[in-house]
């Protein structure tokens, strides 16, 4: 079966250094199962480190995978999702990667 992973890092942390609240994970968790019926997330906390306006960020983050039949759809989707995330997490940017999966 050929699908297509999403992989999305979301911030455990505000810029500031407050933590995200827990609802907004759970909030996405359940947007996104609704819409395509399971999450994955990778608890294993990612830092990240990259430079806006001449500001370095330094970011811990979690990993939700989404795996999806592969559809233009779903594409146009996590694209408009993507600035929902933005505004939910206050980002300036949300990572959103895909790839195509096979499942044995």
């Amino acid at each position: 079966m050929r699908l297509k992973r999403f992989e999305i890092l979301l911030p455990l942390l505000y810029n500031d250094g407050k933590k995200t609240e827990k609802e907004k994970f759970l909030l996405t968790h359940k947007e996104l199962a609704d819409k395509f019926g399971a999450t994955t997330t990778d608890s294993t906390k990612i830092v990240g480190h990259w430079i806006y306006q001449n500001q370095l960020y330094e970011d811990k983050l979690i990993r939700i995978i989404i795996d999806v039949p592969e559809s233009e759809g779903s594409e146009i989707f996590f694209r408009r999702y993507k600035e929902v995330l933005k505004e939910r997490f206050k980002q300036i940017d949300i990572w959103i990667t895909s790839y195509e999966i096979d499942v044995i």
